[in-house]
Order: structure tokens, then sequence, then C-alpha cells
């Protein structure tokens, strides 16, 4: 199973909206005969690939996987009849399917007369699956938040620069985040301050994500702005009563509702910050739903402290990962901004969920407590196959 987890997270960015799934067939004496994960979105899945590789050896084996084998016919076959086909007498799986549509595999194989088994370093192959399983059971895509910053918290000098407070290492590292991402989110404060470009470089074959800038005014992005060139697909996501003449044919709009939210950072949800301006930002909620519409199933939160604060605040942020540079500044922009917490009562307390070194940083990830799923009944609107 552990080899099928490793296997699984190959897939990571490539297949949504469909999950990441990792398969190893055994022959009937317990040895490898086979592997497989699952590729890309409408292609075979993990079962399909490792099978294949097993041929006539899955015959009386065992098939080890990540995700309750699938029992539906999507624009693939049902994995169950595949297993069923190739004589395994055992199945092994990490993770029950939570998706009504394709599951009741597990009881399909036992009454083929399959031994059956599931639960198997589940919360393991959860993780690695967290962005599917968000979206299967909250309807809207798993939110990553990302940021760089000091030892004392400081993204940036009080001067405003910021160029390099974390290693060669620590940024290499961003876009392999990238690259396992679906989506990269920024606010119009950073696509004003740092003409970002968003897209991954250095990891061969990765599939680009999808970039996404609040601009709520469209006031911000412009043509030129390296957002904007071929690398990889990007959306600008205005208010529905914004003026977007300049982006003309520059860039594909998307119009969302502003957010109910005023104040000296109302505009926050678009990373702006401008003090003064009391119109809202956009509503985070309807955002998350236009992505999922979409087939988003991971957001990389890569915005500033007031973006940062908007979606903490709004409860949308369920990862964390944070760099620290052994650096210390003193002053300058906090790495997170207003997220309505004003009590230590109200603090997000999250669970460390790894560590590591980074060249002379280090990357701390920490995840939040899963929200209740959402009511039957309240599924947005979609066109994608959760699992074909």
């Amino acid at each position: 199973m552990q080899r099928a987890i490793e296997l699984a997270a190959r897939g990571l960015g490539a297949t949504s909206p469909n999950p990441v799934v990792g398969c190893v067939v055994l022959d009937a004496a317990g040895r490898p005969v086979g592997e497989g994960w699952h590729q890309r979105a409408g292609g075979p899945h993990a079962e399909i690939h490792a099978l294949a590789e097993a041929g006539d050896d899955a015959r009386g084996g065992t098939a080890v996987v990540t995700l309750e084998p699938c029992d539906h016919s999507g624009r693939t076959g049902p994995c169950t009849r595949a297993l069923i086909d190739a004589g395994v007498a055992r199945v092994v799986y990490a993770v029950a399917d939570p998706n009504p549509g394709a599951a009741g595999g597990a009881r399909t194989l036992a009454a083929a007369g399959i031994s059956v088994e599931g639960g198997l370093h589940a919360d393991e192959a959860a993780a690695g699956n967290a962005a599917w399983l968000t979206a299967v059971l909250h309807h809207r895509p798993h939110v990553t938040w990302k940021y760089a910053a000091t030892l004392d918290g400081r993204t940036a000098a009080a001067d405003g620069s910021s160029r390099w407070i974390t290693s060669r290492e620590a940024r290499a590292d961003v876009h392999r985040l990238r690259a396992a991402s679906d989506a990269v989110l920024v606010g119009s404060g950073t696509a004003r301050a740092d003409d970002p470009h968003l897209a991954v470089r250095g990891v061969p074959g990765a599939v680009q994500p999808l970039r996404v800038v609040l601009d709520t005014e469209a006031a911000v992005v412009r043509p030129g702005a390296r957002v904007l060139d071929d690398a990889a697909p990007t959306l600008v996501a205005v208010a529905k009563d914004a003026d977007t003449t300049a982006l003309d044919g520059a860039a594909e709009i998307l119009r969302l509702p502003r957010g109910a939210r005023e104040g000296p950072h109302a505009d926050g949800a678009d990373g702006s910050g401008r003090p003064g301006d009391r119109r809202p930002g956009l509503d985070l909620g309807a955002l998350l739903a236009a992505l999922y519409a979409r087939g988003v199933r991971s957001v990389l939160l890569e915005g500033g402290g007031t973006l940062a604060g908007a979606f903490v605040a709004a409860g949308l942020v369920d990862r964390v990962v944070g760099y620290l540079a052994p650096v210390l500044l003193g002053a300058g922009p906090s790495a997170l901004g207003e997220a309505g917490i004003s009590t230590i009562a109200q603090a997000l307390r999250l669970t460390v969920s790894g560590t590591e070194r980074l060249g002379p940083d280090l990357r701390i990830t920490a995840v939040g407590h899963p929200a209740p799923p959402a009511r039957a009944g309240h599924r947005p609107s979609t066109t994608a196959n959760e699992e074909s």
C-alpha cells in the first residue's frame, strides 16, 4: 500500500476532476507483478495499468489500491469488472469511495467471490487525495495557502523589497507545489507589486495550472502582464460591474458578485488592500464554485497577507505550507493579514503534517480540521464527471 500511495502522487495536478489513485498487483505468491497510477482524466484508471502490466500473473493474486475500485461506467469502464475478469482473488483498498455515483465497488467484488478488505493506511492515502475528497464532500476545490517569510513572519522588508527571502531550493519546491495544483491564485495587490508569472518552471512533464488573478475593479491586469503570456491558461476574476474594456481579447474574464464585507480592507478578497477603500471585494465562495464547475479541484493560494486573511476569515483554507528563512527583518508586511480573529480563543488551530529542510530554509506543512460535508441538495452544477 505504501508503494501504491507513492504511485498515486505521480498523478497530482493531472487527473482533475478525478482522484489520484495508485495500484500494485501481487501474484498468488505475494510477489509484485504489476503497478500503475491514474495518469490523466479520461484515461485508464490505476487498476487497468497495473493489471495490464501483471498479465496472467494477476490470476489468483491480490490488487492493492489506494481508493475503493469504481463500479460505474464513464469515459472508462468499471474497474470492478476488470478485476473480476483478471481473476484476482483478493482486493485491499485504503479509502472507501464517498462519491455516490462511483461507490459500491467493494460490494460488487465481494458478490463475485473476491475477498475484499478496506482501510489499510487510510489516513495517509486520504491525505494524498485531499483535493478530490474535499471536492466530493464539500463541493468546492481544496485550498492550500503558500507563503514565504522570515523567522519573524515578514514577507518583505519595510521598503517593500522581498527578493529573495527564501533560498533557491525553497523556490524550486514552490514550482513542484504549483505542478501538483489545478489552479494558482493571486490578488491584484500581488499582481501590481510583483507582475508574477505563476507558471510552472523546472518540473519535467508538468501540466500547467490555471493562473487566476482576482482583480475586482479590473484596474491592475493589463496587456503585457507576464501572467497573460501563453505559458499557461489565465483567468481574471472581476466584479460583475467592473469595466473590462482594457482586457478585451487579452484574457478570459470571470465576472463574480461582490462579497458582503466592508471596511478599510474590504477589497481584501482581491488582494489590493488600498486603505480607505470600502467597496467589498469578490465573493470567495462564488469564486471557488466557479472554479469547481471548471473541474478545478485544488487551488494554490499565492497572494499576499490581505488575500490570505480573507480566505482564512471565510473558513476556506484547508492546508498551509510555510517556507521559513533564517532571516530577521523586524518590520515589513506580515504573512497573514486581517482574518477576523480578535482573541486567542478564536485562533485557527492547525495540525503539523510535515516538516522538511530545503537548503537553509524550513518548510512546514499544517492542515486544518475538516468542515462538515455540504448539505444534500446544495451541490453546485458542474459538467465535470467526478470519477471517469
